[in-house]
């Protein structure tokens, strides 16, 4: 599976932005997918994670309330919405896809990367 991530920028504080993932192959609607994120000089972090049929999401608990993953299988698409944006969610945002069809926000459960979309929010 190849996961192609985009959609980041730059930023006000409060603003929102919304980022997709597209994904290589139907097969991608039985796994579970996730964003993780990683700020310089820090180790990358689980941020949303959701269930292959969307059943089940899992956030970090510093973007619960603000953002919000979502996915439509029928166009291998996975989305995070995120809303009132703070300095210090500026990172590298990654999406993930598992190696199974439940959320987890372990790393290691994640097999498929893609590329990173880099959101910079200023105060």
């Amino acid at each position: 599976v190849q996961l192609q991530a985009s959609g980041g920028g730059s930023v006000q504080a409060g603003d929102s932005l919304r980022l997709s993932c597209a994904a290589s192959r139907r097969t991608f609607s039985n796994n579970g997918v996730a964003w993780f994120r990683q700020a310089p000089g820090k180790e990358r972090e689980f941020v949303a994670g959701i269930s292959w049929n969307g059943g089940s999401t899992l956030y970090e608990d510093s973007v619960k309330g603000r953002f919000t993953i979502s996915r439509d299988n029928g166009k291998n698409m996975v989305y995070l919405q995120m809303n009132s944006l703070k300095s210090e969610d500026t990172a590298v945002y990654y999406c993930a896809s598992a190696r199974t069809a439940a959320v987890a926000s372990q790393k290691e459960l994640y097999n498929y990367w893609g590329q990173g979309t880099l959101v910079t929010v200023s105060s």
